[in-house]
């Protein structure tokens, strides 16, 4: 039996505050007991949860009450449940690794309790909880047996409610997730229909320093990729399907809902998605090398037809000894002195690893028309094209346009990664989902664009006015969940200019974080650099072993500092159109003696500062920089 008290009515259905006395309650909490979650029933039989926040003496509501709940073809399992007895409790220690990404040696630990609920007709729904110190997650499973039966799923009640008022940052829903992230104080999109939200979603709780980010992990072939929506109230946001149905076989688990909350910086440095996601699924990854590339496309808003073209790129790479060159679209075109494979070739001869661009399509009648079409869209296509690109010398292959984010492209993008895999070739997917945990199940999966990143430049003014404060932004938001492809560092201008400072740019380096960072610009403006900045962008790493927010703000400023080895590399932006001072601190330094190497701004937009300055640990500097500017620095222990 379970208590129902003090139900109240809020946001368009009925609320239970109550939880049951069996098995200690419908409440998970936490390891340090800092994040608790209470489940309830209300009237109806309609499952909602809370999610509250403690720190020292004070308790805030993270998440306010919210609906859950799941919906099949065959059965509602969104309302008229009862509860039907806690199947499992355990406490979850799990350690793993990451080839690349915020941190190497990651730490899984929670408490996890598995719910069953019960509708009017005996079907069955587990509902999983785990409480981290930093989060939640949550998901749904079908049980059954394997091999006898399917489930056809047709929607979701889950939903995120947060008080009127609260300030939140997030992308109006777009298939390639290329769009800002904007603060708004209310639901409502530039447009009154526009009410479809893509994750991450990012808000803070009202007149509270808590911070919380919404998002999905663990997608399988199982699985669509889901939004959010709030098209019935505008501060409760549903879990939105972009399909009418999806079909797997019993039993069935959702993917996770995943609930990061904290201080700001528990929200960057969070590794919950690649947390609950499936360990890796590769027998060997010793072929797996994160590393910068040379790409060809962004300065002349066009691929890689020209042979001589991307001769200067390889060379580029080779100069600055970067691993890589992308070959981007048009490459099954290339003429002007040599083919493809002369190409790769002589990239290979020069110590450069090509990747290669393919358009995950089979036509151009898809409306791309961007070439080569229909070389991947079948496992013996791809174990074909995977093959040839072994016998040339390739080591990587980025995947351009995907549809949406329905069941079927999901398990597109995991058989690439399978087949990939086989053949040890690192992957890229652009115009694709966001992360949603694939890079730690198929650590070959390097990065993914589905950002509104630098290629934009040669499209549209956006970035040339809100440039500074997008890329403020994009470390609390979309480069939380994962790897990503923003495709940064450039310095000179295309169709639409700069307004940032080449100090701002040369931070992107360090800021933003990829498995393959593909630093874009033309080579004759790094080749322009002085020497200084052409030796940090040299030697700066892509895969991290930690990474600590020093101090920011969405879309007013950020300072992270990543650690690779021994040295640490510390990038600050200022997101405001005005001059300020960026704030570093050291207290996540050990003891002795540090020789901080900075770069800032000088005094036009063109120009750097240097100075070379002695730490210690708790110490502090001040970095003045100019309007949309910042700054790069190394620290390292003295000898």
């Amino acid at each position: 039996m379970l208590w129902i008290l003090g139900a109240v009515v809020r946001t368009g259905f009925l609320h239970a505050q109550a939880v049951s006395p069996a098995a200690g309650g419908l409440r998970v909490v936490s390891p340090n007991g800092s994040v608790q979650v209470e489940l309830g029933l209300d009237g109806q039989g309609m499952l909602n949860y809370q999610v509250n926040y403690v720190k020292g003496r004070e308790r805030v509501v993270a998440v306010s009450r919210s609906a859950l709940g799941i919906i099949r073809a065959d059965a509602d399992l969104s309302r008229g449940l009862d509860y039907a007895g806690l199947v499992s409790e355990r406490r979850v220690v799990d350690e793993y690794k990451m080839i690349h990404g915020k941190r190497a040696h990651c730490r899984n630990v929670a408490r996890e309790k598995v719910f069953r609920f019960r509708n009017g007709d005996g079907q069955l729904v587990d509902v999983v909880f785990r409480a981290y110190n930093d989060g939640v997650a949550f998901r749904y499973v079908f049980p059954g047996e394997t091999g006898k039966g399917e489930c056809r799923i047709t929607g979701e009640r889950t939903s995120f409610v947060v008080p009127a008022g609260t300030e939140r940052w997030m992308q109006q829903y777009t298939s390639a997730y290329e769009g800002l992230y904007p603060m708004r104080t209310n639901g409502v999109g530039d447009k009154p229909d526009q009410r479809e939200w893509g994750f991450p979603a990012l808000y803070k709780v009202k007149d509270n320093p808590v911070w919380v980010l919404v998002t999905e992990a663990d997608v399988t072939r199982g699985n669509c990729a889901s939004r959010l929506s709030n098209r019935g109230d505008e501060n409760e946001y549903t879990v939105t399907m972009p399909e009418k149905e999806v079909s797997a076989a019993l039993p069935w688990k959702s993917a996770w809902r995943v609930v990061m909350i904290g201080a700001l910086s528990d929200i960057v440095e969070s590794t919950l998605v690649a947390d609950v996601s499936e360990p890796s699924k590769l027998n060997t990854t010793e072929w797996i090398r994160p590393g910068t590339a040379a790409w060809v496309y962004w300065a002349y808003n066009h691929g890689s037809k020209d042979f001589r073209k991307v001769v200067e790129y390889v060379d580029l790479a080779k100069r600055m000894h970067w691993p890589y060159v992308l070959i981007d679209w048009e490459w099954d075109r290339m003429g002007n002195g040599g083919s493809i494979e002369d190409a790769v070739a002589y990239a290979r001869s020069k110590g450069v690893r090509p990747l290669m661009w393919y358009n995950s399509k089979d036509s151009a009648s898809s409306g791309v028309g961007l070439d080569p079409y229909g070389r991947l869209q079948t496992h013996a296509a791809r174990s074909k094209e995977f093959e040839w690109l072994n016998r040339i010398g390739v080591y990587g292959v980025k995947v351009d346009f995907f549809e949406d984010d329905r069941q079927k492209e999901m398990a597109y993008c995991i058989d690439i990664l399978e087949d990939a895999a086989r053949y040890h070739l690192m992957v890229d997917f652009h115009g694709a989902t966001v992360p949603r945990g694939w890079d730690r199940t198929y650590p070959n999966l390097m990065t993914v664009e589905a950002v509104y990143g630098a290629e934009w430049y040669g499209y549209s003014p956006l970035l040339t006015n809100m440039g500074a404060s997008h890329n403020a932004t994009l470390p609390f938001t979309r480069n939380v969940i994962g790897p990503m492809d923003y495709t940064p560092v450039t310095f000179s201008n295309i169709l639409f200019p700069h307004t940032t400072t080449y100090a701002h740019e040369l931070a992107l380096s360090v800021v933003f974080e990829s498995g393959l960072q593909h630093f874009a610009d033309k080579p004759e403006a790094f080749y322009k650099l002085p020497p200084e900045e052409q030796r940090f962008l040299m030697t700066v790493p892509v895969a991290w072993d930690d990474t600590r927010l020093i101090d920011g703000f969405p879309g007013k400023r950020v300072v992270i500092a990543r650690r690779s080895g021994r040295s640490w590399y510390i990038g600050g932006l200022n997101g405001e159109d005005h001059g300020q001072a960026l704030q570093l601190s050291f207290g996540y330094l050990g003891n002795g003696e540090y020789e901080l190497e900075l770069i800032s701004d000088g005094e036009t937009d063109k120009a750097f500062a240097r100075k070379t300055l002695t730490i210690r640990k708790g110490g502090h500097v001040s970095v003045d920089c100019l309007p949309r500017g910042g700054f790069a620095a190394t620290l390292k222990p003295r000898r």
